[in-house]
This record gives structure tokens, sequence and C-alpha cells, in this order.
């Protein structure tokens, strides 16, 4: 099950930095995750200041 990122992000960068995979990048209005990619490892939420990323 991949993460999604709501629309409290800020679009900081934290997330995109910790992916070990890639699987985030910008948006249209804030970071997106790539479900396809995603691995569900959890990084990007413990990095994002804003608690706006989740489990799906």
């Amino acid at each position: 099950m991949a993460h999604v990122i709501s629309d409290e992000c800020v679009s900081c960068g934290a997330c995109e930095s910790e992916c070990p995979v890639g699987a985030i990048a910008m948006g249209d209005d804030h970071m997106q995750i790539n479900a396809d990619a995603c691995v569900d490892c959890g990084a990007c939420e413990a990095a994002c200041p804003t608690g706006a990323i989740s489990a799906e």
C-alpha cells in the first residue's frame, strides 16, 4: 500500500530526499508519490515536518 501526500504539504522537499526509491517528485500543487514505485517503507512519513504524508 503506497503512502499519499495531502494538501497540508508545503513542498519543502524533505520527503523527496529521504525516499530510497525516488518515488516522490513535485506535482502540480505539492509533492506527489508515485504509487507504482513506492515500497511503503515510511521514510517519507517520518521526514515530513507538517504530517502531510500517511499510508493510503
